[in-house]
């Protein structure tokens, strides 16, 4: 596996704040479809799920696309990285066991974009849950079974 160019600089500068909500993207290791296994999408919503029961965040949106997610966020009682390295983390490991695998899942890093104060969160969260639909995925988001907005 040859390493991103830059993957290295994504953790420079980082800074994060509670209270802040945050646009969150994760990608699967060599951008492996795995999660047109919806059984096993749901192993990473549980985990999306855990934090917010957890207060780590207030969950907003979301959606499990085939090798990747999105996730609209407020962070509450945690940072990013630690966010970040829990979901990553224990959904590794809940996916690889039912995989009958070991070894990386993830790739190495993640994107976030801060969301400013006054900026509406709702465009946000349409954009996500339409990812389905952009991909060409399913012709009616409801047919779609990996996603959630806080709205519905």
């Amino acid at each position: 596996m040859q390493p991103r160019p830059n993957s290295h600089l994504l953790r420079q500068g980082r800074f994060s704040e509670r209270g802040r909500a945050y646009l969150i993207t994760a990608v699967v290791h060599q951008r492996h479809q795995v999660f047109t296994d919806w059984q096993l999408g749901r192993l990473l919503v549980a985990e999306l799920r855990r934090a917010h029961e957890q207060e780590w965040v207030n969950s907003i949106a979301w959606v499990v696309m085939p090798d990747h997610f999105h996730w609209l966020v407020q962070l509450e009682q945690c940072d990013l990285a630690q966010l970040m390295q829990s979901i990553k983390s224990r959904s590794t490991l809940t996916i690889n066991q039912a995989l009958r695998r070991e070894g990386a899942f993830w790739q190495t890093g993640y994107h976030d974009r801060a969301i400013r104060d006054g900026e509406e969160l709702l465009p946000f969260a349409r954009y996500i849950v339409a990812n389905p639909l952009r991909a060409g995925l399913v012709d009616k988001i409801g047919d779609y079974p990996l996603w959630d907005a806080c709205w519905l």
